[in-house]
Order: structure tokens, then sequence, then C-alpha cells
């Protein structure tokens, strides 16, 4: 992306937003804590800090590198038994992979919890508590409820889900009693780094769409949608002074396409605008390209992850680690696998090899680079 066009695209970011700023921001201008950041990661020297502190430091922060990973759709739709039985064990194949980065995300495309009745609509996910604890076991720090499964168990569903969120187990984005909390970030700091990341969804069923975007007074998802995205790159602008590298983590795209749609780039060319530095997302249930947007770094859909596969392109799956410096990013790297029952196991050999030459065509698909450009 050109310097012009992503000021540009800063602007009307600005533009958008300033009419929500003051009614949206906490006192000190940015966004208020919540209580799914409120406490202490329990790997290595992750600590959590308290939204409202302003970085004056320079582009790379602490001068720290920090690794960052991010996985697809997970719910262990064949692995519930599993999960409530013997949750430390479920991801025991691919916990080595996500348990190596400093930090670990993913998208939880399910309701969480036993509560509610299932949604009129095709498809209807739960999981039980008790996948915390196996997402955890894994070496996951953080997971974003904000997706067209979030609420599959209406709004009984969602209390029981932010009953979980709010015991703080793990911190679960992009779901909340109201707009502020479903939007609120999550910041923490690893090797001196303050690392912020926010979800939000930008696909959800018609027919439902009021029910479940999140508004003052009203639960349901964070919202990336035309009608929200004012908002939400207010709440990236917000971030932006208080961290040293800003991860935004969205719902969208297309089912089952390979190369991102004009949306997707719409949306990563404003949160890159905005202030975010790595721009993840799902939802296709396949692989898109990830890499370098310019300076930043945008994955475009992880496909399937602990999600039940029907076909080999819904099978193929992986690990992204991201190196960065601050807002400095510094690699990538793709580690691939494959599902088996609903469960990802990694990749060796010439399989692995055939899967990184497939990455590297659905990054030219995507108009991304494998290093970062002026």
């Amino acid at each position: 992306m050109t310097t012009a066009r992503r000021t540009l695209l800063m602007v009307a970011a600005v533009a958008l937003a300033a009419g929500l700023l003051a009614s949206c921001a906490g006192d000190d201008g940015g966004p208020t804590a919540s209580g799914a950041g409120s406490d202490a990661t329990a790997r290595g020297d992750v600590t959590t800090t308290t939204a409202g502190t302003t970085t004056t430091r320079g582009p790379t922060g602490s001068g720290q590198p920090v690794t960052l990973a991010f996985a697809g759709d997970t719910n262990f739709q064949d692995q519930l038994g599993a999960v409530r039985s013997s949750p430390g064990s479920v991801l025991g194949a691919i916990a080595p992979t996500l348990s190596a980065a400093d930090l670990t995300m993913v998208n939880l495309e399910a309701a969480l919890g036993t509560g509610g009745s299932p949604q009129p609509k095709d498809f209807t996910f739960h999981v039980p508590e008790q996948a915390v604890a196996a997402l955890q076991a894994a070496g996951v720090d953080v997971v974003t409820m904000a997706n067209n499964h979030g609420m599959d168990f209406g709004p009984a569903g969602l209390q029981d889900s932010l009953r979980i969120k709010r015991a703080g187990g793990l911190p679960i984005l992009g779901i909340g009693g109201d707009d502020a909390e479903a939007y609120t970030p999550w910041i923490t700091e690893v090797k001196g780094q303050r690392i912020g990341f926010v979800a939000a969804n930008d696909v959800f069923d018609a027919a439902l769409t009021g029910a479940w975007t999140a508004g003052p007074g009203h639960p349901g998802l964070a919202s990336a949608e035309e009608a929200h995205q004012a908002r939400l790159a207010q709440e990236v602008q917000a971030l932006r002074p208080q961290v040293d590298t800003l991860v935004v983590f969205l719902h969208w795209g297309t089912e089952r396409q390979t190369c991102p749609n004009p949306r997707q780039k719409e949306l990563a060319d404003l949160l890159v605008g905005a202030g975010a530095d790595i721009v993840v997302g799902s939802h296709p249930h396949r692989l898109q390209g990830v890499g370098y947007d310019g300076q930043q770094f945008v994955a475009y859909s992880l496909g399937n992850f602990a999600f039940k596969a029907n076909s080999p392109e819904g099978a193929a799956t992986g690990v992204l680690t991201v190196t960065a410096t601050g807002r400095r990013i510094d690699g990538y790297t793709w580690t691939p696998a494959v599902i088996r029952g609903s469960i990802p196991y990694p990749l060796t050999g010439a399989a692995a090899d055939a899967a990184q030459a497939t990455m590297a065509q659905r990054q030219a698909c995507a108009g991304l680079t494998p290093a970062a450009t002026p």
C-alpha cells in the first residue's frame, strides 16, 4: 500500500470515528479496562496492564522482539467428550507449536458454556466450559468470540459465556454485556513490550444482526460491519498510543474462498490506517494468504483449526507465528498442519513442503509480500 493511500485511510478513519469518540471513550480518552485483562497470564514473563497507559517510547518499544502465534476456527466439534473429561490433552499434538510463542490467540467459534437454546440458523455450535482449560493447556493466552457462532445459543447462551469470561480464566474478546465491553481490548506486557488485542465480527446472519450486535445497554458482539466500522477504527486509534504492538482479529470474508474478497481488503486497509500492526482473520474455513502489506502484516484467513473438516481444503490448517519488535514486524513462520477428528496435527516432510508451497500461492493471490516494503 502506498504511503499516500495509507495517509488517506487514516484521515478517513479519524473522520468516521470523530463523532463516536466522546460517547465511546473512557475518562482518559481510551477504552476502559475489562475483567478479561485484569489478571496476569500464566506463561513466562507475561503480565497484563491496565488500559489507559500512554506510551511515549519509539516504534520499537522496549527493543525486545515478541513472538505472537495465531490459529483459526476452533470448536472441538468431534472432541467434546474429550474436552470435558481430559481437557489438558486434547490439543497435545499442536501444543508445542502454540506454546512456543510468547502470546497465542485463536478464534473460539461457538457459544461457550451450557446455557441457552439453539438459534434459528443452519449450524449452531456449543462448547463446554472445559474448553477454556483445553486452550490454556495448549498455550493459548487469549481468544476471540466475535464471530457468526458466538451467540448460537441466544441471549441466555451469551450470558453463560460472559459468566465464564468474567471468571477470568482466559481473556475472551469481542463479546460483552454492552458495546463498551465487547470492543474493550486486552492489553498485556511481555519482555517490556505492551501488546494490545482487539476483535470484531463482520459476518452476521441477516435475521440475527440486530439481536447479536452489541450496543449501549445491549449484550452482543463487537461489529466490524460497515455501519459499525467507524467505531472499530476509533477503538484502534484510541488503543494505538497505549501499546507498542497492536493486533486486530476479525471474522470476515467468504466461505470456501481461498483469496480475500474486496471487503476484507477494505477493512484491512482501514484498520492498518487507523494504527493496527497485525490484522488476522478467520471465517472462510479455508486458508488465505498471509504476509506483509507494506510495513504491516495481514493474515486474511487461518482456516479451520480445532474444527470439523469435510474436505482436504477444509482440513488444511496451521499456526502462524509473527515476530514483532514494537511496530516493526521482523518476520513470520507458517507451521502447516492437517485436521483429523477436528484436531490439528503438524505436518512433516514432503506434505509440509507442499503445504508451504500452497501458502506461497495464496500470498500472491492476496496481494501480500514475503518481506516488508516501503
